[in-house]
């Protein structure tokens, strides 16, 4: 693996995938880096020192032959890494960044995505080879205007929203397929908040949003140190 400050030069960031394994990685920093380790969200991760959600990095990885992941054929290069990917992940954060942490686990408040009380207005997914997404109807991220999504499956949305919502969402809908859907929001306020406008929009789906309390981890950071380039 090779770890090395980065800064923007009109690229994006972005995470990737690839056959064989190997993990590329751009503008990220170590607070995104630790969001992909552990398959979390940003407001479970919390401790560390500033730098750690300002100074960026781009990596590159490749898993050793011995190993299932240097056999993987993810089907596009956004696909999430695998379990094996994010442990190794795991322990080039520990080494480079010499990073210590816990975890944390205490009850607290998250959304349950449930059916709701109306027809569902989901579409089974038109090409299952599609990169599952969901945003805005006009593209892009959630902004009020509605929620469109395509080839997405129940616990991928619910976990796209718990961004919007910085709340756990936990998926109870039931519901095992991959879907395409659309729904315009539209309010007489144009104040209307965000997080009105993706309950409205949900529910206009046929599904909805319950508060609810359950155990939710937390990863916290003891100690964090910026890595030497290589």
């Amino acid at each position: 693996a090779s770890v090395k400050p980065a800064t923007p030069q009109d690229r994006e960031i972005a995470f990737s995938t690839y056959p064989g394994g190997r993990i590329t990685v751009s503008l990220y920093t170590l607070g995104m880096l630790l969001e992909e380790a552990f398959d979390v969200q940003s407001f479970q991760v919390s401790g560390g020192p500033r730098w750690i959600h300002d100074d960026r990095y781009d990596i590159a990885a490749k898993p050793p032959a011995s190993s299932k992941s240097s056999k993987a054929n993810p089907p596009y290069p956004k696909a999430p890494p695998s379990d094996e990917q994010r442990q190794m992940l795991q322990t080039l954060l520990v080494d480079r960044f010499h990073l210590k942490f816990h975890r944390e686990t205490k009850e607290g408040p998250v959304y349950l995505l449930v059916k709701g009380g109306k027809e569902l207005r989901l579409q089974d997914a038109k090409d299952r080879d599609d990169y599952p997404w969901a945003g805005g109807i006009n593209g892009g991220g959630i902004s009020g205007d509605g929620l469109a999504g395509i080839n997405i499956s129940m616990p991928l949305l619910a976990t796209r929203l718990s961004w919007y919502l910085r709340r756990p969402v936990l998926d109870q809908a039931g519901l095992k397929g991959f879907y395409d859907f659309k729904f315009e929001y539209a309010s007489d306020d144009p104040r209307a908040e965000l997080i009105a406008s993706i309950f409205a929009s949900v529910q206009g789906l046929g599904l909805k949003l319950e508060a609810a309390k359950r155990p939710v981890e937390t990863i916290v950071i003891d100690r964090a140190e910026k890595p030497s380039a290589n």
